[in-house]
């Protein structure tokens, strides 16, 4: 019995960003500032246990920040007091972090607390051990790439206080770290909490700063100005920032929210076809009568053994892990510093309902595809059937009876492909399968589509819904990103993957193109054969005419002629029909453009893997995992945008 994998669960994911302690503004207010933070932490969860009425369990929330002084562990208490779980994505490792966030005065303290000894001033060591307890409680993911040019630069500038320059290149190294820190969180929230008194949005990696690139990527800012915590305001669009959106109102814009980030579409319910996917019935092979459109490529895309078995065989979620799974799941354990059961949850989030989207999806493009194909077929088998009585002499009532099968079962396989949707499910889960195909390694290198970036859905978004909350069950790994973790990640993880892509499009664009230009070459042919024949018919009734050949002569011959007149245009009207519908040479195209884009993809990470040297910075190596994410939704797109309104009916 094939194990169905669960709906991923229901998760509302915050970000929090804002001032530290010393700000003038922040220290002033600091507990109106807790006080509106804990209003807001309560009608966040007060939504929730009314959208779980409707909704079903929801999962408690997920809290991401840097945990820096002030409003990070301000709110990061306040989670985990409400029982929410808080990932960090740290700007440095562990050690450095403590040694940068306990404000330390000297080099020698600095010194002590990166080798993991008490450092000598009291204040110092009561807030490292203060960071010590909150890592216990939270989940790290550590920038760590850079520590070492960091920690040079950190302690540069505390042997010399007077240096304004190693001051300034800290503060330069630092503001980077924190602001691509701060980008890991923006991709995983759907709403950012800040506190920020709108005075600048210039400083890289500040509270500003992440507010605006927020706005950027479509996000949610809940933003309370310190000086002013009570006239709290949701900022939905970069227009915000200096716009200043009224308060009114403001409960019921983070209802709706809160309401969008669980629920693909307005319903009060999830869409039926969130559902509908858990309930699909897991088919073990292909049909055999459903593989006509598999068989046109096999036939015409020029890779021989045109009548090659086409029998397929579906891996069952259960065993993907062991079979088709197994190597990536090996390359993700071999990853240095990994903690937990990283991989464990990846298979079990992601890989098994990767298999079941893309059997399901596999199995209802042969349905829908091939029925389509079957449907141009047997039109033109109908027609050449209806007719066929005439050359052959026979009675008409026996072509007529099989005629009439033909059109009835053209009939019934339409009416079957619009009553199962054949081509909505196929379409539906056909996105599912191709955003989870590279979400493992997307999840290994903690990065992710912004909520308000995933593309929308012609006819429903449900499918991404789907996506985004599978990948959301994982979470960030639990795992310092040291050079290692990087090399190894791009070089056995992102490597393999974009090149296998990259050919797989190559040999796609390649079939396709075959495949057009001889459906297209038939179809012409046909079409010169039935003007041949009607010719020949002219010719010999022109001939019967001036007595060259004898008079009944073309009377004979006009029942084999009008056959082949008819079914010459017709059979090619089918073909061309089929190469319509297929749209071999567009589909050929964006396989074409796609495996450009991944191969020079391809080459801008063999640059970096063939150099031993070379500083694997998570910033670049991130930026790579994008562009790949990029390059498949862009892909996906123009797929939609081709066969979206290519509903299976009757060829007429």
């Amino acid at each position: 019995m094939v194990q169905v994998p669960p709906l991923p669960a229901l998760r509302l994911t915050l970000g929090v960003t804002g001032h530290r302690e010393d700000n003038p503004s922040f220290a002033a207010h600091r507990h109106a500032v807790a006080a509106v933070l804990a209003e807001i932490c309560d009608t966040i969860q007060s939504g929730l246990a009314g959208e779980a009425l409707a909704l079903g369990p929801i999962e408690p929330v997920r809290l991401y920040g840097l945990l820096a002084d002030g409003t990070d562990q301000m709110v990061a208490a306040m989670a985990l007091a409400l029982g929410w779980e808080v990932i960090a994505p740290l700007p440095f490792g562990r050690a450095l972090y403590r040694a940068v966030a306990s404000h330390t005065a000297t080099g020698a303290d600095a010194r002590a607390l990166l080798e993991g000894r008490p450092p000598a001033d009291p204040q110092v060591l009561e807030r490292a051990l203060a960071l010590d307890r909150i890592f216990e409680t939270v989940r790290l993911f550590e920038l760590a790439e850079r520590d070492s040019e960091v920690s040079n630069a950190l302690l540069a500038m505390l042997d010399d206080p007077g240096c304004a320059a190693k001051t300034q290149t800290f503060s330069a190294c630092c503001s980077e770290r924190v602001a691509l820190a701060g980008r890991v969180m923006i991709e995983q929230a759907d709403i950012v909490i800040a506190v920020w008194d709108g005075a600048t949005r210039s400083l890289v990696g500040g509270t500003g700063h992440t507010i605006a690139r927020t706005l950027q990527q479509n996000g949610a800012v809940i933003c309370i100005d310190p000086a002013a915590p009570s006239d709290w305001r949701i900022m939905q669009s970069p227009e915000a920032l200096v716009t200043r959106p009224p308060a009114e109102g403001r409960d019921a814009v983070l209802r709706r929210l809160i309401r969008s980030a669980l629920r693909p579409e307005s319903d009060a319910q999830l869409p039926a076809g969130v559902a509908s996917l858990g309930d699909e019935a897991w088919p073990s092979r292909s049909h055999p009568l459903s593989g006509g459109y598999r068989r046109i490529e096999a036939m015409f895309s020029g890779d021989g053994r045109p009548f090659r078995p086409l029998a397929l065989r579906y891996e069952p979620p259960e065993a993907f892990a062991s079979g088709s799974g197994a190597p990536l799941l090996a390359d993700i354990r071999a990853l240095p510093g990994l903690d937990g059961d990283f991989a464990g949850n990846v298979e079990r989030s992601l890989l098994r309902r990767f298999a079941w989207a893309d059997g399901i999806s596999t199995h209802l493009s042969d349905a829908y595809r091939g029925g389509m194909v079957a449907n141009f077929v047997l039109s033109s088998l109908a027609i050449a059937a209806g007719i066929a009585y005439q050359p052959l002499g026979a009675q008409k009532w026996f072509f007529a009876g099989i005629e009439f099968l033909l059109l009835i079962a053209i009939i019934l396989i339409t009416w079957q492909g619009v009553r199962r949707r054949w081509h909505s499910r196929w379409f539906t889960t056909r996105r599912v399968a191709e955003y989870l195909r590279h979400a493992p390694i997307l999840l290994a290198l903690g990065v992710a589509r912004p909520p308000g970036r995933w593309p929308q859905g012609i006819y429903t978004s449900w499918p991404e819904y789907y996506a985004r909350a599978a990948l959301r069950e994982v979470g960030l790994p639990a795992a310092p990103m040291t050079h290692e973790y990087l090399r190894t990640a791009m070089t056995r993880l992102l490597s393999p993957h974009v090149a296998e892509q990259r050919d797989y499009h190559i040999g796609k664009a390649r079939r396709l193109r075959h495949v057009h230009h001889s459906l297209d070459r038939i179809s012409e042919t046909l079409f010169i054969l039935a003007v041949v024949s009607v010719s020949i018919y002219l010719l010999i009734e022109i001939a019967a005419a001036t007595g060259l050949l004898a008079e009944g002569f073309p009377h004979a011959a006009s029942k084999v002629f009008t056959f082949l007149g008819v079914c010459f245009p017709t059979f090619g009207a089918a073909i061309a029909g089929i190469r319509y519908f297929g749209d071999f040479e567009r589909f050929s195209a964006i396989s074409r453009i796609t495996a450009e884009r991944l191969d020079g993809l391809d080459r801008r990470i063999e640059i970096l893997a063939a150099d031993d040297e070379a500083r694997i910075d998570y910033a670049v190596v991130a930026q790579l995992a994008h562009d790949m994410d990029s390059i498949v939704v862009s892909e996906i797109e123009s797929w939609q945008a081709v066969f979206a309104g290519k509903q299976i009916t009757v060829p007429v």
